[in-house]
């Protein structure tokens, strides 16, 4: 995989003449380069090669050959049949070779034995916390050992700071891009046989050593000799596909095994399979430099985001050759704008164009020098379907609204419970497991916490585990990581939430249109304190011009009316608009019953008896109304009651529900709708906003009179009847 490049601290940019890498005083640039290099590259800082990587990376041994080597013992055929996952070629390859799975499996049941049978003996001695470092560091090296499969295993969880201890934290994080590189005379033979020319025909330089190494290829800064481009060269360590389709059996074999023993619902292989599946699409660089294509044409274009060039010329399914990107990883700096960054950059993947970055620890995502997110690997993507996008977003809906009924049916929506569970049960316990995770508001809901307090719930009630489940949790959960290693209260929920609400208004998808209708009515009443929530949390949602590094709740009341205008306006929110235009006839239908109410009872009040001989004209529903319509007011003014400013939080009551108003309550409310002079300030924003807004502003008066006369109409034909 591609890592962080962080350790090359100087700016390259290619020039004309390009400049050379390796200064004069450094060393003779004018000789030809050779698959033995013994130049050092001038760009280094003093002691940085040796901090890279260990060791020089030519002539040695890494740790992964010397211990694992004899897994890489395959025949020309053997090897090009490995070219994809496939259990069944895998199984007939080692059902010959009965003797290196066993070895293997000895390798394996051994290393991790003897150490946790140390782990075990620091318990009795009780030394634990005194060996807490060397236990550690020896993990790290026994992974390394291992090689690639245990190597991305660590990387999955070597970004939870909230998760792992910090003495362990430390030692995975080296994984990331610290391993032992292998031998550069191995590399640069494997670029000569991969691309058919001569190194010094390819490159004008390249470093001697590799700038980075990981699990499945090592890095080395070159420049492109006929474009003179600075780029990363990426190559293959050896028998990486040969090692991983050996553990992928074993640790398929052993997913069986657990399912059984553990009566799980989930199919433990299916997800072992889809996992697999994804690491030899990345060991095919080829497959990478399509999707850094496609991901850079997608995303490439936010702001603050920056994603390598592919050169598709010079690569191979062992050698990748892409733009060179420096900067430090994101991990390392305190920049919570771009984790925001990152958080608009990870919505617009998993929920807009469903095309997402599966594999971005900390080593992957780096903070460029002139202060942009720069994203790299691309060897392990992900697709993820219009119908699951969508259940994730009415998962997030209703969990934040506390409907957890519905919640049960978007787990089966998503693949998570089957059709047959016992929803009244599954409802029961998710309330048990989030309502108090809930309780303070989406922007406090721990993405971490939830998964956490899920984990028993899935167990009891046979969870499945999608395929697709892993790689789309962990997208979101890395970031989490990173953001509370430096920040404790970040919740990276709180900062996609108004990606989702605004994509739930907006969307023109029929299923999310269905479900904001459910969740905006229940039993016929229009809880207005939900459409007040989305509209809120989707106004904190910046475009991404608009992304600011200081983003606080906008209070004035003039842009927040300004922003809740243009988005009503807009094509994508006709469906809110309509919504509202519905609301607000009925409001203002109940104002004019309101008002002849109030008129009859002035006009009444010396008439002896008048009030056992006059009813009021409004029903409950009626009242009920006109509340929402003294919301609706003050939310288009900009403004909001205080008692109401928890997002996520109380809901409207149904009118059937609410204690009756009586005549006299009526005037009180009626004086309290001084939001008609609130509005007013509407008047001054219609010229800032564009022709189009304005054009459906002007219409809007005669829609909102036909609704008015339907509703008399309707009235008049039921009270006849």
């Amino acid at each position: 995989m591609l890592l962080s490049l962080s350790s090359f601290p100087a700016t390259l940019k290619p020039q004309s003449p390009p400049p050379s890498l390796f200064p004069p005083n450094q060393c003779n640039s004018s000789l030809p380069l050779s698959p033995h290099p013994h130049h050092c590259s001038g760009t280094h800082r003093p002691g940085r090669c040796a901090a890279m990587v260990s060791g020089s990376g030519d002539g040695e041994i890494d740790t992964f050959t010397a211990r694992s080597g004899y897994l890489f013992d395959l025949s020309t055929s053997e090897a090009d049949s490995l070219a994809e996952y496939s259990v069944s070629k895998i199984a007939a390859i080692y059902r010959r070779k009965p003797f290196v799975v066993f070895r293997r499996l000895f390798q394996i049941g051994t290393t991790f034995g003897k150490w946790f049978g140390l782990r075990y003996i620091d318990t009795l001695m009780e030394r634990s916390d005194e060996m807490f470092e060397v236990r550690a560091a020896e993990l790290r090296k026994i992974l390394t050992e291992l090689g690639p499969a245990y190597i991305k295993i660590a990387q999955a969880i070597s970004s939870r700071p909230d998760l792992i201890p910090p003495s362990y934290l430390d030692e995975l994080s080296l994984l990331q891009d610290r391993i032992s590189p292998f031998s550069t005379e191995v590399a640069f033979n494997m670029i000569e046989q991969e691309l058919g020319l001569p190194i010094d025909e390819l490159f004008s330089e390249i470093s001697p050593v590799p700038v980075a190494a990981a699990s499945l290829g090592q890095v080395y800064q070159a420049r492109l000799r006929q474009k003179g481009q600075v780029v990363a060269v990426k190559v293959q360590r050896p028998g990486v596909q040969a090692a991983i389709s050996l553990d992928m059996l074993i640790l398929r074999f052993l997913a069986g095994l657990v399912r059984r023993a553990g009566k799980f619902n989930t199919d433990l292989q299916a997800v072992v399979d889809e996992w697999a599946s994804s690491l030899f699409r990345e060991m095919d660089y080829k497959n990478e430099a399509s999707n850094g294509l496609k991901f850079r044409n997608l995303y490439g274009s936010i702001q603050d985001v920056v994603v390598p060039l592919m050169y598709m010329e010079y690569t191979t399914r062992k050698v990748l050759v892409m733009e060179w990107i420096e900067g430090q990883k994101l991990s390392e700096v305190k920049d919570l704008y771009l984790i925001e960054v990152g958080v608009y950059c990870s919505f617009n993947q998993l929920l807009e164009y469903g095309f997402y970055h599966a594999d971005p620890h900390p080593g992957n995502l780096l903070r460029t020098y002139d202060g942009k997110l720069a994203y790299l690997d691309f060897g392990m993507t992900g697709e993820f379907k219009q119908e699951l996008r969508d259940g994730f977003m009415e998962a997030c809906l209703h969990l934040v609204n506390r409907d957890f009924q519905a919640l049960a049916r978007d787990f089966v929506t998503l693949g998570l419970l089957p059709p047959t569970s016992d929803r009244e049960a599954v409802t029961k316990a998710l309330t048990g497991v989030f309502q108090n995770a809930v309780a303070k508001g989406v922007r406090n809901i721990s993405f971490g916490d939830l998964l956490g307090n899920l984990g028993t719930t899935m167990y009891k009630f046979k969870f499945r585990i999608p395929s697709y489940f892993s790689l789309v949790i962990r997208s979101l959960a890395v970031l989490e990581g990173i953001a509370v290693s430096f920040n404790p209260e970040y919740k990276v929920l709180g900062s996609t939430y108004p990606w989702i609400a605004r994509k739930v208004l907006t969307d023109s998808s029929p299923q999310l249109k269905s479900s904001l209708q459910t969740l905006l009515y229940k039993d016929g009443t229009f809880r207005i304190d939900r459409l007040e929530s989305l509209l809120k949390e989707s106004l904190r949602a910046k475009t991404e011009k608009a992304l600011v590094k200081n983003q606080t709740d906008n209070t004035d009341s003039r842009m927040v009316m300004k922003e809740i205008l243009s988005f009503t306006l807009t094509e994508k929110g006709a469906f809110v608009r309509e919504i509202i235009l519905q609301e607000f006839a009925k409001g203002l239908d109940a104002l004019g019953l309101a008002t002849l109410d109030s008129i009859t009872s002035t006009a009444t009040a010396n008439i002896p008896f008048s009030a056992f001989f006059l009813s009021s004209l409004m029903t409950d529903e009626d009242k009920s109304n006109l509340r929402t319509f003294q919301r609706l007011m003050l939310l288009l003014s900009g403004t909001r009651r205080n008692e109401d400013s928890n997002v996520g939080g109380r809901q409207v009551s149904p009118y059937k529900n609410q204690q009756p108003m009586s005549l006299e309550e009526l005037p009180l409310d009626l004086n309290q709708l001084e939001s008609f002079q609130e509005i007013l300030p509407v008047l001054s924003i219609i010229p800032e906003l564009p022709t189009e807004s304005q054009q459906q502003l002007l219409q809007l008066p005669a829609d909102l009179v036909q609704r008015l006369i339907s509703r008399a109409a309707a009235r008049t034909l039921r009270r006849d009847l």
